[in-house]
């Protein structure tokens, strides 16, 4: 065997479970669900690429018992059992790990660790070097000199002086940390209370479990009591985490070695599950997964430059201008886009090459660097280049600053933190470092591994340049290499494609100019409502004074508690997971029908959120330049694809309440100017109409008539003209209780009436508009056909939960099935009204500015005398914006501020 050349041991069934629930659930060509396919094998190709093995082995858990069951008839009891769409995967990717050549073992009567553990000690005895790709953190008791831990999903490696650093105490010890903490996973008990730092110091001071044992009477406190009640069941908790290394494999290490691929089957293989890039790798090069090929180059290669003289850098201008896409980025002085100011700039045009061009660094470390003003000036014909194809991560921040430098950036062609999103929406993070840890299993260099931490971190423009080429070229490299992984998929999946190139894509420079030119605000005022809202939060902290009988904290969960369960012995109706009387929102909601304490705790909360989130903030947002604030739109967060808001927050900003609407009054217009507001009237109401094609609902819309009127009138038999406020009120609730999956219980508490009537209410409903119940089931049924829902503009919602057998969890995804497609489908629409409107701002006829964007509201800030031209172009934009079967109705409004224009 080559010198250092690993054996590679690959723990299948951890793999398998976390590209399971890491990767959104892909589906095949026939309807196969395939997420975790995908991830392992892709796994298992960057391995082989990294280590180049020769010798291989990927083990997974036999079914049936294991002798941990024997020795513990509750191990794993807890363990739920496994999903169906996972269950099916199983026999195919054992099929395509064999197809590829690669050892495959499950033993029976162990588990995969035990047959890891085996091999590794065996290889140890004849001094080999191992690798060990897993995620199990009880595999960390095998690290040795000779065996590393690798985790392909994270990057993160486990030698010895990183499991002292990560679980703190050295390998040969973990065993008697796991011993101490248990594992609720697994359902191996441990020592009540006693977490790994406990253990840690236990360890480090005593040296051994044993050694604690022995010492078990000197341990002080509740913590010591835990032990001594423990102490009988550890030493099986011991046997159980202890991994074996003397299993009977039946298998000799010639028997691991890497054979020939199966071109033929993995041809068919990749076929079925629609691993398209895969296939036509193979058909190009049909040994191209032979385990005798070296790894690819350019997972092998990590080529990133400094271009720090002139002749590089028209070297480099030379690439960028006869390259066919170009991955960009910039790094720079702040994360806030309006203050940001370039230090350098990095490009990748293929994987594993990258450059950085310096360009304001500062300091001894600051080296030889091309002067900023200039080098962008040489640049800027390439970046204002709409021919010339930009590639970029969140490429909305690198437009904003480069404005700040008088550029603007155009060819905006790919954007892989939105390629993910509309391939997952809901996936939590879309960040680079997250998507390259989940897609290409890489860990990147993070901001402080170059600048540090803390009160010790260093601006980027004191980063020495040749560690911070590492970290930026990095970004671009990665950048390009994630889009070469994304984009296939995209291109599998028409509606997410759709999506993409025609909604979010060409809405980047849209919010980006509507960052910068931000919204005036009256600062005076803001500071006169200020003080307003203080004084109302006294006078209703002294009425909660008075209902409690005592003085209290207002903003202290701890001190409500004791005040209103307590004190005062009020209904407990919902417990925190520790046990003590919840104060949640919803919780002193429902409790403020009947004591008016919680209802004074709600009112002092909100006017205290609208008084340190507005009227006190807002006034330092101010930009010192543009005398107004401008806000961040966040394209990748909501999983319907409606836009959310930061620093301000205008989404928040109440529009019921007269706090609310004071504070609308404090974002202004120009002089010479006024705000229109152009709102889009029930949109998902009249969305619900078109999906369900409901008879009752499109004739009342048809018809023009108030839509809640219309259905207190068929809810309870009456003329529209009979029906009084409250019915309204209860339709009103009824309609939008529906579309948001609102049970009987919910709207019962909504209305103030008994469940009975609330079920009644909705049944009623169901009668008169028997399509809306029907579009709903085929919602529900759409979701667990394709595991996912899709807007009329083919956004996609995975919902892996709609199977669940966990009932609550399979009924919220239910109701996210029924309203997903409505409020994903009202959040295209507005965003292809803001393409529409933007464009014909464009033409600069209209002397007119947008300015805001909220829910299903447009603002725009226009010229006096423009203002009926502006009224005629947005209504026509807007209600064009899609074609449904019923109109799509704009109401808008006109004033010197944004309250007067509704």
């Amino acid at each position: 065997m080559t010198e250092n050349v690993p054996l590679v041991l690959v723990d299948g069934s951890s793999y398998l479970y976390r590209a399971f629930h890491a990767l959104p659930p892909l589906t095949a060509p026939g309807g196969e669900p395939s997420g975790a396919l995908y991830g392992v094998l892709g796994m298992l190709r960057k391995l082989r690429a990294d280590y180049g093995p020769q010798r291989m082995a990927v083990v997974f858990d036999a079914p049936g018992k294991t002798f941990r069951d024997d020795l513990y008839a509750e191990y794993k009891a807890n363990r739920p059992s496994m999903p169906e769409e996972l269950a099916v995967q199983i026999e195919p990717l054992h099929e395509l790990v064999r197809a590829m050549g690669l050892p495959l073992l499950c033993i029976p009567g162990v588990e995969a660790d035990d047959v890891i553990a085996t091999l590794a000690a065996q290889a140890q005895a004849r001094g080999e070097p191992v690798v060990i790709s897993t995620g199990d953190k009880d595999l960390a008791q095998l690290v040795s000199d000779r065996v590393t831990l690798v985790n392909t999903m994270n990057g993160t490696v486990l030698d010895p002086p990183r499991v002292r650093e990560k679980f703190g105490v050295d390998p040969e010890r973990i065993v008697d940390l796991l011993t101490l903490v248990g594992d609720t996973v697994d359902n191996v008990p441990g020592v009540d209370k006693v977490g790994p730092k406990t253990a840690a110091k236990w360890l480090a001071e005593y040296g051994s479990l044993d050694a604690v044992i022995e010492n078990a009477d000197r341990i002080k406190g509740k913590v010591g009591e835990n032990l001594r009640a423990a102490l009988e069941r550890l030493p099986l908790s011991r046997e159980l985490v202890t991994v074996r290394r003397d299993v009977d494999l039946g298998i000799d290490e010639h028997e691991l070695a890497l054979g020939k691929p199966d071109t033929t089957r993995l041809r068919e293989m990749y076929g079925r599950f629609g691993f398209r890039r895969w296939l036509e790798e193979l058909e190009g090069n049909a040994g191209a997964d032979s385990a005798d090929d070296p790894p690819p180059e350019e997972a092998q290669r990590r080529d990133y430059s400094a271009i720090q003289d002139d002749r590089a850098f028209r070297d480099l201008l030379n690439r960028l201008e006869h390259a066919e896409l170009v991955a960009f980025d910039t790094e720079t002085t702040s994360l806030d886009y309006m203050q940001a100011r370039i230090v350098g700039v990095s490009f990748s045009v293929e994987p594993g090459r990258g450059w950085y061009v310096p360009l304001a660094h500062e300091g001894p470390d600051a080296a030889p660097q091309l002067e900023r003003a200039r080098t962008l000036e040489r640049l800027r014909p390439w970046l204002e280049s709409a021919e010339r194809a930009k590639l970029g991560h969140h490429l909305k921040y690198d437009r904003n600053v480069l404005a700040n430098h008088g550029i603007t950036l155009r060819g905006i062609r790919e954007d892989t933190m939105l390629e993910s999103y509309v391939l997952d929406a809901g996936a939590n993070r879309h960040d680079l470092d997250s998507l390259a840890e989940r897609h290409l299993g890489h860990r990147m260099i993070t901001y402080e591994d170059v600048a540090g931490k803390g009160a010790k971190q260093i601006p980027f423009a004191e980063v020495a340049v040749a560690r911070a080429t590492e970290y930026a070229a990095e970004d671009a490299d990665i950048c390009l290499r994630l889009h070469q992984a994304l984009n296939p998929r995209l291109a599998d999946a028409e509606g997410p494609r759709a999506v993409y190139r025609e909604i979010e894509l060409p809405l980047v420079p849209v919010l980006s100019d509507m960052e910068r030119t931000g919204v005036r605000v009256d600062a005076e005022l803001l500071r006169a409502q200020s003080a307003e809202l203080a004084k109302r939060m006294d006078e209703v902290s002294e009425r909660a004074y008075s209902e409690a009988g005592a003085e209290f904290n207002l903003g202290s969960p701890k001190q409500i508690q004791e005040i209103l369960f307590d004190r005062l012995g009020l209904p407990v109706l919902r417990r925190t997971p520790k046990g003590q009387p919840s104060t949640a929102e919803d919780v002193l909601e429902q409790m403020a029908a009947e004591y008016p304490l919680p209802r004074l705790i709600l009112e002092h909360r909100g006017l205290a959120k609208l008084r340190s989130t507005y009227t006190e903030r807002l006034p330092e947002r101010i930009h010192p330049e543009t005398g107004r604030v401008h806000t961040s739109y966040h394209q990748a967060v909501a999983a319907t694809g409606r836009l959310s808001s930061s620093d301000p927050n205008l989404q928040n900003i109440p529009v019921r309440t007269d706090e609310g609407r004071r504070i609308r009054q404090a974002f202004i217009a120009e002089p010479g100017q006024v705000l229109l507001a152009a709102d889009y009237s029930q949109i998902e109401l009249r969305i619900m109409a078109h999906l369900s094609r409901d008879r009752g609902l499109l004739e009342a819309f048809a018809a023009g008539e108030d839509i809640h009127r219309a259905t207190a009138a068929e809810v309870f038999g009456l003329e529209p003209a009979s029906v009084g406020p409250d019915q309204r009120r209860a339709a009103k609730a009824i309609n939008f209780g529906l579309i948001y999956g609102m049970s009987a219980f919910g709207l019962a508490r909504n209305l103030g009436i008994e469940q009975s009537q609330a079920r009644e209410y909705i049944d009623r409903y169901f009668a008169r508009y028997p399509g809306v119940k029907d579009y709903m089931e085929r919602a529900k049924e759409q979701a667990r056909d394709q595991g996912y829902v899709e807007t009329l503009f083919g956004r996609r919602l995975y919902l892996p939960e709609i199977g669940s057998r966990n009932p609550a969890r399979r009924a919220q995804s239910e109701r996210v099935a029924i309203n997903a497609p409505m409020q994903g489908t009202a959040a295209d629409i507005i965003k292809r009204a803001m393409l529409k409107v933007a464009a014909r701002l464009e033409e600069g006829v209209l002397h007119a500015r947008m300015i805001m964007q909220v829910h299903d509201e447009l603002v725009l800030e226009v010229r006096e005398d423009a203002v009926e031209a502006l009224r005629t172009a947005v209504v026509a934009d807007m209600s064009g914006a899609a074609e449904l079967a019923v109109d799509l109705v704009v109401d808008v409004g006109v004033g010197a501020n944004w309250d007067a224009a509704h």
